[in-house]
């Protein structure tokens, strides 16, 4: 039985690890609802990798992200962590995005002290806001939310631009307007985990990112929940384990002419309706054709 969504909070104040896969699509969302996860992440990176087929440098809109989020949530009744990068502008930008990310079904909402338009955490060349003017931001997110229940997270990517001891500092001062999580990107080393921990365990969930070939050693879940981790995601993982295959897929089929080759890693016509339930769908439309008004069918 799926979680109860607005559980969240409570999930994220026991002693066992959230795991959180990034998706960009009902369609994967329902794929890691059938393999057992109790949150998704909507990555913002992941819809610009798949949605404008470019790189995590800014490009997306908030609409572009509301939208994905609509139709994730109408699939699924999983928690969802949303990416919200900067707010898309200042405080009143913020203020809006929260509230129209919470209506849309978001569960926790992330918001970054990057400049804007912002970068993937693991590139080079970030630039960061004031901790003043982050912190303003964050407040603003706070006082904009409906309900406690959908939770503000602030990440800072400051060990990138001004080293371990900084970010720290800037995720104290976010720790102290209020986030419900704190999110310290780009960790280099044990050392780094040994400070975060050191300083927030035990007063806030801190949140962690699995970036295959970023900055941040990879680590499993049971041994990031033994480091004292609350909430790992795994933002584009499947982005790139899917245009690994599809690479792949397309190479095969131009060299041959057909999808043979890939008859045994790919569901057919009727498996995939079976997954899809198209058949119970169409049973629930005929449910409604053509009945009177006394609500009996013809």
């Amino acid at each position: 039985m799926t979680a109860d969504p607005s559980q969240l909070k409570d999930r994220l104040h026991s002693s066992s690890i959230e795991v959180a896969p990034g998706v960009f699509d009902a369609l994967g969302a329902s794929l890691a609802e059938q393999a057992g996860f109790e949150t998704i992440y909507l990555s913002g990176a992941s819809l610009a990798y798949t949605q404008l087929g470019r790189p995590d440098i800014g490009l997306l809109s908030l609409s572009e992200v509301n939208d994905a989020l609509l139709h994730i949530r109408e699939r699924t009744d999983l928690s969802i962590v949303v990416d919200c990068d900067t707010g898309f502008g200042n405080a009143m930008n913020v203020m809006r995005s929260v509230r129209l990310l919470e209506r849309s079904g978001a569960n926790a909402i992330q918001l970054e002290d990057q400049t804007y338009p912002k970068r993937c955490g693991h590139l080079r060349g970030k630039s960061l806001v004031p901790t003043g003017e982050m912190v303003g931001k964050l407040q603003a997110a706070l006082d904009a939310r409906g309900s406690d229940r959908t939770l503000i997270i602030g990440r800072t990517d400051a060990i990138a631009v001004e080293g371990t001891d900084k970010a720290l500092e800037r995720a104290e001062a976010y720790r102290e307007a209020g986030v419900d999580i704190l999110f310290i990107e780009g960790i280099r080393n044990d050392r780094d985990v040994e400070q975060v921990m050191a300083r927030f365990r035990g007063q806030v969930p801190i949140m962690a990112n699995m970036v295959e070939g970023g900055d941040t050693p990879l680590k499993n879940a049971e041994t990031l929940e033994a480091l004292g981790f609350s909430l790992v995601i795994f933002p584009g993982a499947l982005v790139r384990a899917v245009t690994h295959m599809a690479a792949r897929f397309f190479a095969a089929l131009r060299k041959t002419g057909s999808t043979d080759a890939f008859r045994e890693q790919m569901l057919d016509f009727t498996q995939l309706n079976g997954y899809l339930g198209t058949q119970d769908m169409l049973e629930l439309g005929e449910k409604y054709e053509n009945r009177d008004p006394s609500g009996d069918s013809r």
